[in-house]
């Protein structure tokens, strides 16, 4: 899916500060909007999930000035969910191998893992990038 939208397909975008506190408020905005369109109890679990690493590298790994901003979108269409995080670094992400006793360094693993896709690209306009995922909703969400 690119990021055009057809007629028939929903879409919302929130702008967050860089601050941890960010996180927690995607997570809860996305959780909210979910359930408004109806999209399946599990897939929102997981979708805020996912949604929750993504916006945690982009607050920490960031490397952007601080009065950038973190941007989420998500857009429901037909039976795809697709969840995107924009920030201001153009370094793109990769999944990296943690030892056992790493702290951290899971969360594109886990991306990769739970999503039915996932990718990232540099933003057109050439500042910073998006980090996107898509969830397939089984049957569809009637719109």
């Amino acid at each position: 899916m690119d990021n055009t939208t057809t007629p028939r397909s929903k879409d919302v975008e929130w702008r967050f500060s860089r601050g941890p506190r960010s996180v927690g408020r995607a997570r809860a905005l996305l959780a909210e909007q979910a359930r408004a369109w109806k999209v399946p109890d599990r897939l929102t679990e997981t979708a805020v999930l996912l949604l929750s690493e993504l916006m945690t590298n982009a607050v920490r790994h960031g490397r952007a000035p601080a009065d950038r901003e973190v941007r989420a979108r998500c857009v429901l269409g037909g039976d795809i969910f697709r969840v995107e995080v924009v920030d201001a670094n153009a370094v793109l992400p990769y999944p990296r191998a943690a030892g056992p006793d790493d702290e951290s360094g899971r969360g594109l693993a886990l991306v990769e893992a739970l999503s039915d896709a996932w990718g990232a690209n540099h933003r057109p306009c050439g500042i910073g990038k998006t980090v996107w995922f898509e969830l397939i909703v089984p049957g569809g969400v009637h719109l």
